[in-house]
């Protein structure tokens, strides 16, 4: 398989790719990424030599088309991510997620492209009320309530359109919140074990109590693969640990201890923006059609990210400098 991997030089992408390479050896990767703040060449640095790397910003036709050339599978995780980033910011979501998305259809399309492979998020379906036990489906309404999460949700639909109109061979996961070693430490868990590491307090949105379905990357990879093996052309397939659940403040709590520091080391922050309270997958159709299921407990993963983050201090202590300083000011300054 010649596989072209979109956004391998960011958090879920550069795991995809250690993934693939020790599951996978006899194929040839090809890595785009336009190395944006969240992509960063040290995550792929083990494997250097084993992928062939191109710098191209996916709304680049020109470069998009010449880098697909030869390809028989796309995985496409190139994307804007962080929700908070998109309520100040928007523009650059609607650019990259919704406007690259489809320059990368029209490249495959062109190009006879085998498997087009699109990763989403479970953020399309809006959010679930805390006191109610409902889980999302793959045939859940869509209910975006975050510039980042529309622009998803557009994606997604894109993607599906060009399968029913055009025929493109396409397969969509969408995911729960992922985390695990290379995770941009502007987004929770990272944020939390780092700021812990340094001696600074975790900030926690007010009043804590919002449910995240909390997804290691290394299962998120596991299920990919099995779609891409397996799955049906025209698919979605939900992706979610459904381990227990946990609060923020849950995993805060967590992190204190696996780090031996007290609670005190938390403090609470202004909300964000229409901050969703909870979300939930049922992960049933891929476990039923495709044999996936998480490999560990959630306690486990988080300590082995804990401990991840503690031996790989030099990887994150340069990322948490200049503009990263300025953006964690601006959002976390308020009390």
């Amino acid at each position: 398989m010649k596989i072209l991997i979109t956004g391998g030089a960011g958090f879920i992408g550069s795991n995809f790719v250690h993934y693939w390479l020790e599951k996978h050896p006899e194929d040839k990767i090809t890595v785009l990424d336009k190395l944006t703040y969240a992509g960063n060449l040290e995550n792929l640095e083990p494997v250097k030599d084993k992928i062939s790397f191109i710098k191209v910003d996916i709304c680049d036709e020109e470069a998009v088309e010449k880098a697909i050339n030869g390809i028989d599978t796309i995985v496409h995780f190139a994307a804007e991510s962080h929700v908070d980033r998109s309520i100040t910011g928007p523009d650059e979501f609607i650019r990259t997620n919704i406007l690259g998305t489809h320059v990368l259809l029209k490249a495959a399309l062109k190009n006879g492209i085998k498997k087009f492979h699109h990763v989403s998020t479970d953020e399309v379906f809006g959010q679930i009320p805390l006191e109610s036990n409902e889980q999302w489906t793959e045939t859940s309404p869509y209910n975006p309530r975050s510039p980042y999460a529309a622009s998803k949700a557009a994606s997604d639909h894109l993607v599906r359109a060009y399968f029913t109109t055009y025929g493109l061979p396409i397969t969509i996961t969408n995911c729960s919140n992922n985390f695990g070693p290379y995770h941009f430490p502007e987004k929770f868990i990272p944020l939390a074990i780092t700021n812990i590491l340094e001696g600074k307090k975790i900030p926690l949105y007010k009043p804590g109590n919002q449910v995240r379905d909390w997804l290691h990357v290394k299962d998120h990879c596991r299920a990919i693969d099995l779609v891409l093996q397996g799955g049906k052309a025209g698919e979605t397939y939900l992706v979610g640990s459904q381990h227990k659940e946990y609060t923020n403040l849950d995993v805060a709590k967590m992190i204190c201890a696996f780090l031996g520091v007290s609670e005190d080391m938390m403090e609470f922050v202004g909300d964000r923006p229409g901050h969703d309270v909870k979300y939930a997958i049922d992960a049933s159709k891929i476990k039923n059609e495709l044999g996936w299921q998480p490999e560990f407990e959630f306690e486990q993963w988080l300590k082995a990210t804990v401990d991840w983050y503690k031996q790989n201090q030099v990887w994150w202590k340069r990322i948490k400098s200049g503009e990263y300083q300025e953006y964690y000011q601006q959002q976390y300054s308020k009390k």
